[in-house]
C-alpha cells in the first residue's frame, strides 16, 4: 500500500463514526457488553476487543494499524513513551540469568534500564561497538538471549549492518530489537531485514508537533500479543485516546515534514562540513561519514539530525557559540516543527552525574521546518564568536 494511503485512510472505517472524515477521540475508560457471551469473547482476546482503555481502545487501534503498516509489521502497540517501548520489548524477552548485548552509546534510558534496573533481577549485559559485527559475535555467551540495536544511534549516528546482525542472531537464537527513531519508517524498515522488534519514540517524527510523549512497538502478531498481555497490561503502559488522536493528526503530514527536514539538513550538513570552525560532522548520508556506503544501502534518507564538533580548544568557545545562537532552541528531543540544538557540554561537569560519552565540543542540531537561509544566518552569526 502507498505510504500516503496508509497515513490518510488505513484503519479508518468512517461508517462506524457517522462518516466523519477525522476519526473521533473515544475518550471512554470502559466498554459495555450486550450479553455474557460477548463479554466472554472479549476477555478471551483483549488485544482485539474493547473492554477497558488500559488495554485496547478504538482510537488507539487505528493508530496501531497505521504504524504497523508503515514498518511492514503484522501488528503494533502504542505506549506512554519511547522509554516504555524499550522497557516492554526488552523485559518481555529476558529472564533471570540471561545476558543482553547492546550497542554502545544507546539512548540514555535504554542504558539505565540495562545497567541499573535489569541487574537487580539477575540479568547481565555487554556493550559493544556495533559498527563491526565481529564485536557482537565475540560478545555472545551461552546465556545471551537478546541483541539490542540502534541504527543510527542518536549521538554520533553509528550504524549496524542489519542483514549481518540478523544472520548472526538467527544462528545463535537471539531476539533482535532495534530503535528506529532516527531514520523513521520513511527511510528504513528493519523488519524487511529480519529484525524481530522495531521500536520508536513516537514523540519524535511520528507525532511531529512537540505536544505528545509516546512510544511504539512493531513486530509479528505473536510477539505483540505476548507483550500486550504481560508487560503492557501489567505495568499500565497504555497511551491515552486523546494523545493517540494527536499522533494520528501528526501522521497526516509525516512525509511532508520529514522530507523537508531532511532536505534542509542536507544543505546545512554541507555548509558545516566546509566551515573552517568545524572539526567534523556526523550525518549518515554525507560522503564524509565513515559508514556512508552502509547508510546508503540500508536507508533512503536520514531525517534532520546533524552532529558536529566545533574546532576549539576551550570550553568558552563552545559557550560563546551557544550564547549567540538565537533561532535554534536549546532542548533535548527532535522531530517537531522547531529547530533545536543539544550541546553536549550541557551534560559535562554536573555534580554527581557522569560526563556524557560525547566530547564537550560536540553539538547536535535538529533541523525543523524553518527555511535554510533563516537557520544558516543564525549559524554564521554564532560561528563569528568562536
Amino acid at each position: 500500500m502507498d505510504i500516503n494511503e496508509i497515513l490518510t485512510h488505513l484503519g479508518e472505517d468512517r461508517s462506524l463514526y457517522f462518516n466523519a472524515v477525522a476519526p473521533p477521540v473515544i475518550q471512554s475508560s470502559n466498554f459495555v457488553f450486550n450479553t455474557i457471551e460477548e463479554m466472554r469473547a472479549a476477555f478471551s482476546d483483549e488485544l482485539t476487543h474493547h473492554i477497558y482503555t488500559r488495554g485496547n481502545n478504538p482510537t488507539v487501534e487505528i493508530l496501531r494499524k497505521k504504524i504497523a503498516a508503515l514498518e511492514h509489521a503484522e501488528d503494533a502497540l502504542v505506549v506512554g513513551s519511547g522509554a516504555a517501548a524499550v522497557a516492554a520489548s526488552v523485559i518481555a524477552n529476558i529472564k533471570t540469568g540471561d545476558h543482553i548485548i547492546c550497542v554502545q552509546k544507546p539512548y540514555s534510558w535504554t542504558f539505565k534500564l540495562i545497567t541499573k534496573l535489569l541487574p537487580r533481577f539477575g540479568v547481565d549485559y555487554t556493550f559493544v561497538d556495533g559498527r563491526d559485527v565481529k564485536n557482537i559475535l565475540n560478545a555472545i555467551k551461552p546465556n545471551t538471549c537478546l541483541l539490542y540495536l540502534e541504527s543510527p544511534n542518536t549521538l554520533t549516528f553509528e550504524i549496524q549492518d542489519l542483514a549481518a546482525c540478523v544472520k548472526l542472531a538467527k544462528k545463535h537464537n537471539l531476539v533482535t530489537i532495534i530503535d528506529n527513531s532516527h531514520a523513521s519508517p520513511l527511510y528504513q524498515q528493519p523488519i524487511d531485514f529480519g529484525i524481530d522488534i522495531v521500536i520508536h519514540s513516537a514523540t519524535k517524527y511520528l507525532n511531529g508537533h512537540s505536544d505528545v510523549v509516546a512510544g511504539v512497538i512493531c513486530s509479528n502478531s505473536k510477539m505483540i500479543k505476548k507483550i500486550f498481555e504481560s508487560e503492557l497490561m501489567t505495568l499500565g503502559m497504555t497511551i491515552s485516546p486523546h494523545d493517540a488522536n494527536l499522533i494520528l493528526r501528526g501522521l497526516r503530514t509525516l512525509t511532508l515534514r520529514v522530507n523537508q527536514s531532511y532536505t534542509t539538513a542536507q544543505e546545512i550538513a554541507g555548509f558545516l562540513y566546509k566551515h573552517p570552525k568545524v572539526e567534523k560532522i556526523y550525518f549518515p548520508l554525507h560522503p564524509s561519514f565513515e559508514q556512508y556506503d552502509l547508510a546508503k544501502r540500508q536507508m533512503s534518507g536520514c531525517g534532520g539530525l546533524i552532529t558536529f564538533q566545533l574546532k576549539t580548544a576551550e570550553k568558552e568557545g563552545v559557550l560563546r557559540f551557544i550564547q549567540n545562537i538565537k533561532r535554534f532552541l536549546i532542548a533535548v528531543s527532535w522531530g517537531g516543527y522547531e529547530s533545536l540544538m543539544m550541546p553536549y557540554i550541557g551534560f559535562h561537569d554536573i555534580p554527581g552525574i557522569p560526563d556524557s560519552p560525547v566530547h564537550w565540543s560536540v553539538i547536535r542540531l535538529y533541523i525543523g521546518l524553518e527555511s535554510k537561509h533563516y537557520l544558516l544566518d543564525d549559524l554564521n552569526t554564532a560561528f563569528d564568536e568562536v
